[in-house]
Formats: structure tokens, C-alpha cells, sequence
């Protein structure tokens, strides 16, 4: 079974005993929301995560009443912000999206950044929202007012693929269809559609037809211009050193299997981005350095030594030539397959560079992988040695034990690591699956990590593979109801949290403003030293329904906290370990960890 095929065999039946409404009886009556509700469940949509609110309170009703909270599923969450990162999570694993419901103009706005995250990470997610009565007459005093917008979809435009707000109920079915089509449409993304609250709670005589969703879904991605394929082959065949940066590309391991015979086949030498998740075995003999946000120096000497490049889909192209290149273009030819630019527009600038390219085609990264497999003809693959794991044992508790006591206590088991934080060496663990680590949020924010974490887990219920996310404190106190969600819909997860008590990136950041302007740098924990008092994650776990363990202060006991941890979670908990890590960032594995000596005792 390919990689996101499982996703939803489970879920179902294990959330049927939670949340079950009473059949509602006797009251033949139909409503605008119960056409909508029809029309979310004909779109294949199996949960929808949402925050309460009155604007959608119609649609709320026929979930419950009328649909019987099945297909979809509501998920309660605490905060909307929760709400779109759980979708956002579950969609990097089932390669699907999942519904949101976001309450009038404010449930928006506090949803925009998980909505922005998801932009940029190009997942598909169906955001519906709701506002007015438009129709001024029929509105509530004060509180209709100010809830009510008159371009609802103008405050999150820019990074959506297309929003709308139907005037008709009909016109609200075609838009939910609409709008499955284009999310999932490659390069994807989320949607938005407010329905009106007016139209919700009017009467309908009968329910209308759904249309036959297999009419209606997404096209295949485009193959690659013929011209361009015969090109780039030439320009492969060719040449005797390639490189293959591996970027956007699927989770399905026939894909995946596509990628590793094709570095065989070109004997290239292969490179993959820690901000996205696993594309290429990273502990293949090809797979040039362990994967990190900014590119190692081994990664630039191989550019540098390249005479192709082949870039699948790369996130920030432009970006890696000015790091390997300086201000100079590269030597070598350069082919890159994307369908990005499709997306680009002038709000902001996730669409990076403008990079110099030989053959460019408009096509998914995946379409053309299979593309030059065939063209270039199979190749048995050299017997080879995979690379091995650094030494992490180590008497501190930082990241690096972390790492250690993860990987001791889950080796030859199947985990799935949704997120990791930046202090993280990719030497630390090597990614074998498509599945094995599912990279950053996109957007680069704070907050995301907890529900990422429970809506990927829900993807992956029932698959037999353990979710795990390592997040920052920061993270994790900014997104902790996430757990609350979890617990309640029985989604077993384990958060292990990296506490270094400071949002210590911006500490790095305040040292270097202090270097250039000759200030002193011991000022630097001030306005990021999260103590005084300390935060006990693990009681505020412990609060949501988590099994919560720490803080853990030694070595033997993260050992002891982590086979504990997850033990729980294999009996389909939710478990959280609060690990007081000293800051820092591993970057040379050299078994020392940089700490944050500048800090008082009670900050580091």
C-alpha cells in the first residue's frame, strides 16, 4: 500500500463512539445548512476541525442534526488557530484535504496565520466561514454588525488559491464543489468559502441533487513539454556529474522508489531541504549531507562541481545558487520542474528569486521523475553501504540526547516525525520512508507545531506507524489546546517537548545586532528568557487529559521518559515530555552544545 493510501480506513470507525448525537426525529423540515451539510459530505471530506460560533451556528445544527456528525466528523477545538494547523497536519500525511470552519471575520483572523502556513506549504485545506445576514434587516443588534464583512475573503485572499461567497444555496453547493477541485489541484493550496448565515437558516423545500463527485475532481498533473523532456535527457545523458535537489515531492513510495532508481540511473548525487519533509533516503550513499535548513557547505562544493543540476520542485532555487554561487550564476545547465509559479503573485514572497534555469517545465516534480525513468531506461542499482549515525550519547540533556534516546528506543519501528525545532542536525536520524519526517509549517511562525502534530496523528491512526513531533516551548505553549483535542478524540500522540525556557533563535539574533553595534551581549536573554517562573508544561499537559512526564533535568531520566512515553502512546494515548534542554544549536556534532552561559542561572 502506497504511503498516503491508509489514511482514512480507521478513522472513522474509531471516532463513531465519540460525540454521538441523539437521531433527530419527527421534523420533516429542510434548511439552507442542511444542503451545505449534504454538500461538505459529497465532497469526500471526512473531518472538519472548528472553534464554535454563531455565524455558522445553521451549518453547526445540520453537522450534528442532519448529517449525524459522520463524514464529516466534527473535531472541537480550543483555539481556530488549532483548527487549521490539525487540517494542515492531516493533510501532509493523507495527501488530502480536511475541512475547517472558522466563525464570521474574527474566527478568521484568528485563523490567518495556520491559513498562511498552509499557503506556503502548498497543502490542500477547504476553509469555510461564515458572515452576516448580509441582508442588513435581518441582523441582531451590535453583535451582527461587527461580526459581519462585507468581502469577508479580501482578509486572507492573497494566500488562497480562490475563495467565493455564494448569494443562493445552490450557488453554495457548486462553490464546495468548487472549491475540493481547486484545493486539490496541483500546485495546491487552501480555499475559502463564507457562507452567508441568512442563507443557513432559510428554508428550502427540498433537497437538491449533489453532484457526482467523480465529475468533478482534480485533473491529472500536466506531463512535461515533449521539447523540454528531449532536452533535458540530452542534457542528462551527457553529463557525468549531476546533482538532484529534491524538494516538493509526494509521499507515495512507488514515487519515492521512482526518485532512488533515477539517482541510480544518472549516478547523481542527491540533496534534500529539512524545511520539507522526506523525499530521498537520507542515508544513501548519493545523498550528498544530512538535510538542513540553509545548505551545508558540502551541498554548495557539489553545485559548484556540478554540470547539471536537476531541481525537483526545490523550495528557494534562487536562494541555494546565491549561497553556492555568491552573485554569480552557475556553470553548470540547470533543469527544474515545478508548477509554483502558477501560485505567484505580488503580496508576499514566498515565490523567492528569480533563478537562472536551462529547462524549465511546467509539471509536476513526481510527473517528470517518471518521465526521465523511462526515457533514460532503468539501471540495476551498485551494491552500497548506507550511512551510519553519529555518537550521541552524551551526559547533557539537549537536543542531541534527545535524539539519542528517540532513536534507541525506537529502532525498527515504524514513527512518523511530524516536526522537528531548529536546533535539530540532520545527522541525527536518518529518513528512510516518505513518511518518516514530515518537514516544517511552510510559513516559518510559531505555534503550528502542537496541532500539525494531532491533526498528522490522525491521518496516520490505524496505519500501525507512532506520530511523534519535537517542538519548541514557545511552540507548544502557543499551540498546547491542541492536546486537549487529542485527548478527547482518543488520537494517540507523543509531543516531546525541547524546553530551552527562551525563544532562543531571537537570542542568536539580539548577540549578533549587539556584536555589530559594540553592545554587550550578555543583555541578550532579556525579552526572551521564558522563567522566572518556569513553565510546567507537564502540569498544563496533564490539564488537557495528557499522560505528561518532567521535566526531565538528567540524562537517565529522558531514557526512562521516553520508552514510557511512547509506550503510552502504543496504547493509544497522548503523552507529553517536558525535556529542559540546554540552548543551543549541535551544528558540529563535535559533542559539545553551545550554551547560553549569558543568561542568569534561573534563564539558561
Amino acid at each position: 500500500m502506497n504511503a498516503p493510501e491508509h489514511k482514512t480506513l480507521h478513522g472513522a470507525a474509531q471516532q463513531a463512539r465519540i460525540d454521538v448525537p441523539i437521531p433527530s426525529q419527527g421534523d420533516e423540515r429542510l434548511w439552507g445548512s442542511d444542503v451545505m451539510a449534504a454538500a461538505v459530505r459529497n465532497t469526500g471530506i471526512e473531518y472538519v476541525a472548528l472553534n464554535p460560533g454563531a455565524s455558522f451556528r445553521g451549518l453547526h445544527d445540520s453537522l450534528v442534526n442532519h448529517n449525524g456528525n459522520r463524514d464529516p466528523q466534527m473535531l472541537l477545538c480550543l483555539h481556530e488557530g488549532t483548527a487549521v494547523s490539525i487540517a494542515h497536519g492531516y493533510a501532509k500525511v493523507a495527501n488530502r484535504p480536511m475541512g475547517v470552519v472558522l466563525h464570521s471575520n474574527v474566527g478568521l483572523m484568528q485563523g490567518t496565520m495556520g491559513i498562511f502556513n498552509a499557503w506556503c506549504d502548498r497543502v490542500p485545506m477547504l476553509v469555510m466561514g461564515a458572515t452576516g445576514p448580509i441582508d442588513a434587516d435581518k441582523r441582531r443588534p451590535w453583535i451582527d454588525w461587527i461580526h459581519t464583512t462585507t468581502d469577508q475573503g479580501a482578509l486572507v485572499r492573497q494566500y488562497t488559491k480562490w475563495d467565493d461567497q455564494p448569494a443562493s444555496v445552490p450557488a453554495a453547493v457548486e462553490a464546495l464543489s468548487r472549491a475540493r477541485q481547486i484545493t486539490d489541484t496541483a500546485p495546491k493550496g487552501p480555499v475559502y468559502v463564507s457562507l452567508d448565515a441568512g442563507l443557513q437558516e432559510a428554508r428550502v423545500a427540498q433537497m437538491p441533487a449533489m453532484p457526482e463527485l467523480q465529475r468533478y475532481m482534480p485533473s491529472a498533473p500536466p506531463a512535461p513539454n515533449a521539447e523540454a523532456l528531449s532536452r533535458a535527457v540530452a542534457l542528462l545523458s551527457s553529463a557525468r556529474k549531476i546533482v538532484m535537489l529534491v524538494g516538493r515531492v509526494s509521499r507515495d513510495t512507488a514515487d519515492w522508489a521512482r526518485r532512488v532508481d533515477l539517482a541510480h540511473a544518472l549516478d547523481a548525487r542527491v540533496v534534500t531541504d529539512f524545511k520539507l519533509g522526506a523525499g530521498f533516503p537520507t542515508d544513501h550513499p548519493r545523498h550528498v549531507a544530512p538535510p538542513a535548513a540553509f545548505s551545508p557547505s558540502a551541498v554548495s562544493a557539489a553545485l559548484c562541481d556540478a554540470e547539471v543540476i536537476l531541481s525537483l520542485d526545490w523550495l528557494d532555487l534562487a536562494g541555494t545558487f546565491k549561497q553556492a554561487f555568491g552573485g554569480h550564476a552557475p556553470r553548470a545547465r540547470v533543469i527544474h520542474a515545478s508548477l509554483d509559479q502558477q501560485l505567484h503573485g505580488g503580496w508576499n514572497m514566498e515565490y523567492f528569486g528569480l533563478a537562472p534555469v536551462d529547462v524549465h517545465m511546467a509539471c509536476d516534480a513526481d510527473t517528470l521523475v517518471a518521465a526521465l525513468a523511462s526515457a533514460l531506461g532503468a539501471r540495476q542499482a551498485p551494491p552500497c553501504e548506507p550511512a551510519g549515525l553519529p555518537e550521541l550519547a552524551t551526559d547533557q540533556v539537549s537536543i542531541r540526547a534527545i535524539a539519542g534516546a528517540l532513536n534507541e528506543h525506537t529502532q525498527g519501528q515504524d514513527i512518523c516525525v511530524v516536526r522537528l525545532p531548529l536546533g535539530w542536525n540532520g545527522s541525527y536520524r536518518h529518513f528512510k520512508h516518505p513518511l518518516d519526517y514530515l518537514g516544517g509549517d511552510g510559513g516559518a511562525g510559531i505555534g503550528s507545531g502542537p496541532g500539525m502534530c494531532v491533526g498528522a496523528a490522525l491521518a496516520l491512526r490505524g496505519s500501525g506507524r507512532l506520530p511523534i513531533g519535537i517542538v519548541g516551548d514557545g511552540d507548544f505553549m502557543m499551540g498546547v489546546t491542541a492536546v486537549w483535542t487529542a485527548c478527547h478524540y482518543r488520537i494517540p500522540v507523543l509531543l516531546i517537548v525541547s524546553n530551552n525556557r527562551s525563544f532562543f533563535n531571537d537570542e542568536m539574533h539580539q548577540e549578533r545586532v549587539a556584536r555589530e553595534r559594540g553592545r554587550p551581549v550578555e543583555n541578550r536573554w532579556i525579552g526572551q528568557a521564558i522563567s522566572q517562573p518556569d513553565i510546567d508544561i507537564a502540569a498544563i499537559a496533564r490539564a488537557q487529559g495528557a499522560h505528561a512526564l518532567g521535566p526531565i533535568i538528567d540524562v537517565r531520566d529522558l531514557n526512562q521518559a521516553m520508552a514510557e512515553g511512547l509506550a503510552v502512546v502504543r496504547a493509544g494515548q497522548v503523552c507529553v515530555i517536558d525535556v529542559r534542554v540546554l540552548p543551543g544549536y549541535d551544528t558540529n556534532l563535535s559533542g559539545e552544545v553551545t550554551r547560553s552561559a549569558s543568561a542568569p542561572a534561573e534563564a539558561a
